[in-house]
């Protein structure tokens, strides 16, 4: 009987297989889940129960030690120290890497707001020779009514004669056509069309964009466009001949548009040739947005800008009735 009872019992090679054995679901076939699961505890804890008091008076044996013993305790808190620091350290470093996003947005917000001021000094420096203008006049509010709709790029080409970006804010944000779009380092380019979540941009890189402009501090006017090959490069048009500039004057938004305030960066002046015409320069201007790298950006809603568009194409529908008349 004794043979036979050891024959039934069978012969575990391991603790593991052991305990996997017995919590193996054939063995629970026609039994309640519970009662089976209970005599099979049951029997693992009689089997191994020498396995388990030998690793529980370790236990004890290894806190008794380091807790009595000054020299073993110091190196076990040092040890552990250590280690906590290393794993706080690495959960630090991914935490940092994932807020990055939010970091980028806020200074894309901030490079708009300290280009625009320098854009402004610049131009008041030149004209304050000699004038009594308080430093505080050097700043106008014209930021104190613009909200900016931070957003991320999706989506951009800068190979194509008719270029488009992609951005992830929409109409639920705010979003919609005929609002300017910059970068931290200046202009971007017009909103076309929006969904919930998305907007189609036309950027400086196409055919189809065309952006008042002008030099800063010299108050010459003129239209930005750009005639395909490098995403670097533009041109101004319809400079007058009579203008006074230099090369590398920086070139900004004239506040004449009804997309884009006045000041926003564009660029500076690399070249200047004549028209086809000769009644003009054409300027060539290397562009302060790096197109190629572009990822953070910024939607201008402004109260006012909306005002004057919608005023634009009022004073339109009403020559256009006129005319029909």
């Amino acid at each position: 009987m004794v043979i036979t009872q050891k024959k039934q019992e069978g012969f575990c090679p391991s603790a593991v297989y052991t305990f996997i054995r017995f919590f193996s679901p054939h063995r629970m076939v026609g039994v309640s889940f519970y009662h089976a699961f209970m005599h099979n505890l049951a029997v693992f804890l009689q089997k191994y129960h020498y396995w388990l008091l030998f690793l529980l008076l370790e236990v004890v044996s290894l806190v008794l030690f380091f807790q009595h013993n000054s020299y073993q305790s110091s190196v076990w808190f040092t040890s552990a120290n250590y280690i906590s620091g290393k794993v706080y350290e690495a959960s630090a470093t991914v935490n940092q890497f994932f807020s990055l996003t939010a970091v980028n947005r806020q200074l894309t917000l901030r490079n708009v707001v300290l280009e625009q001021q320098v854009s402004r000094l610049s131009e008041h420096i030149r004209r304050l020779e000699g004038d009594t203008l308080s430093t505080s006049q050097l700043f106008p509010t014209a930021l104190s009514d613009m909200k900016t709709i931070p957003a991320v790029v999706v989506s951009n080409t800068i190979d194509r004669p008719d270029n488009f970006i992609t951005i992830d804010k929409g109409t639920d944000d705010g979003v919609h056509p005929d609002m300017g779009v910059v970068s931290g380092t200046g202009v971007v380019g017009i909103v076309y069309k929006s969904s919930r979540r998305y907007s189609i941009v036309i950027p400086v890189l196409s055919s189809h964009s065309r952006i008042s402009c002008r030099i800063a501090g010299r108050g010459y006017f003129g239209y930005l466009h750009w005639t395909g090959g490098s995403s670097r490069y533009a041109y101004v048009d319809d400079i007058p001949r009579h203008a006074h500039f230099r090369l590398y004057d920086t070139v900004v938004t004239s506040g004449y548009s009804s997309v884009f305030p006045e000041n926003i960066l564009i660029g500076k002046i690399l070249h200047v040739y004549n028209s086809p015409d000769g009644l003009s320069y054409r300027l060539m201007i290397e562009l302060s947005t790096d197109f190629g790298s572009l990822r953070d950006v910024c939607v201008i809603d402004d109260a006012a800008i909306h005002e004057r568009l919608d005023l634009l194409r009022s004073a339109e529908d009403s020559i256009t009735t006129r005319k029909d008349h």
